[in-house]
């Protein structure tokens, strides 16, 4: 079997994330006291106890989903199991490229820190009096993605842009408040089964966050990005990392472009692997696979008892 670990973004977080984990390794432990000595942060108390609110601020969202995730990854090889790639949904790719040998441990969490105060900081530029009620995402379910791209060009000159292409019947749009709510009356109209405006902080993957993308750049000069020493695949543009310096230039675009998640999953089909695991909180990921390919399903493998049950088979 060729194993995959794929890496959930931002909204997977839940209060008591990781407990499991931290009690059943002492490397967990070790992992967890480097991530708060790298970030100045409390994490033990911030994934432990924080409630769901004080997680679901962007600032803290990213280093806790992030610490959660390296977490299950590291019980899962300690478990015997052994990927042979990686990939990551937006934030989650970040753990991808760390897996993969580019980022180094001590660089991913202070990298994804700033990421998402720099993304925080851009959304929060997008609510003043003059931005028309500010900027935020919407999923839209039903419609194919060349049925989605003609809606989008009939909406052109709107500030809303494909921010995710999720699965074959799913999009989800980033916008500002006003170009969203003439995007769900076309959608509706277009025969969209749904729209649903999502409950996030920032209009992530679209152009509206160019500023969290400038200070992005600045910030990932300062860090080494080296060569993949395993298969990692990119967001941006759904093929496999060459070099460093590619994932370091993607890392960058991924701010303002879509994630074209379908066509990552289909390059990790074409290239052999079969066997896929969800390796974080929540099981979103799962979802977005099933709707892809029943032929290779994705499993959770964010808690302890679904990474035994990996291992017992």
């Amino acid at each position: 079997m060729k194993t995959c670990f794929l890496f959930p973004g931002q909204g997977a977080q839940y209060p008591g994330m990781a407990r499991d984990l931290w009690e059943a390794s002492e490397k967990v432990k070790d992992l967890f006291r480097l991530a708060s000595d790298a970030t100045s942060m409390n994490l033990e108390r911030l994934l432990f106890e924080g409630s769901e609110e004080e997680l679901k601020a962007t600032d803290n969202t990213q280093v806790a989903v992030t610490l959660a995730s390296v977490a299950a990854g590291l019980v899962c090889t300690e478990k015997g199991i052994e990927p042979e790639g990686f990939a990551g949904f937006s934030l989650g790719e970040y753990s991808a490229l760390y897996e993969a040998g580019i980022i180094a441990l001590e660089d991913l969490f202070p990298i994804v820190k700033i990421r998402g105060e720099l993304m925080e900081k851009a959304s929060r530029a997008l609510d003043t009096p003059g931005s028309d009620g500010g900027a935020g995402m919407a999923a839209v379910l039903g419609l194919g993605l060349s049925e989605a791209t003609d809606v989008l060009n009939a909406l052109e000159g709107e500030q809303v842009f494909l921010a995710n292409y999720s699965s074959p019947t799913q999009i989800v749009l980033a916008g500002t408040a006003e170009g969203l709510a003439k995007a769900e009356e076309l959608f509706k109209d277009s025969g969209a089964r749904r729209f649903v405006v999502l409950r996030v902080s920032a209009p992530f993957h679209s152009p509206l966050l160019e500023e969290a993308r400038k200070g992005l750049e600045e910030v990932l000069a300062g860090y080494t990005f080296s060569d993949p020493v395993k298969s990692v695949y990119a967001n941006v543009t759904g093929k496999r990392i060459a070099s460093g310096e590619e994932a370091r230039q993607l890392c960058l675009r991924q701010a303002v472009s879509t994630v074209r998640w379908v066509d990552e999953e289909q390059s990790l089909v074409d290239d052999g692997f079969d066997r896929f695991l969800e390796v974080g909180p929540g099981s979103v990921l799962s979802g977005l696979w099933k709707a892809f390919s029943k032929e290779h399903p994705c499993l959770p493998a964010g808690k302890l008892e679904d990474i035994e049950k990996i291992v017992e088979g």
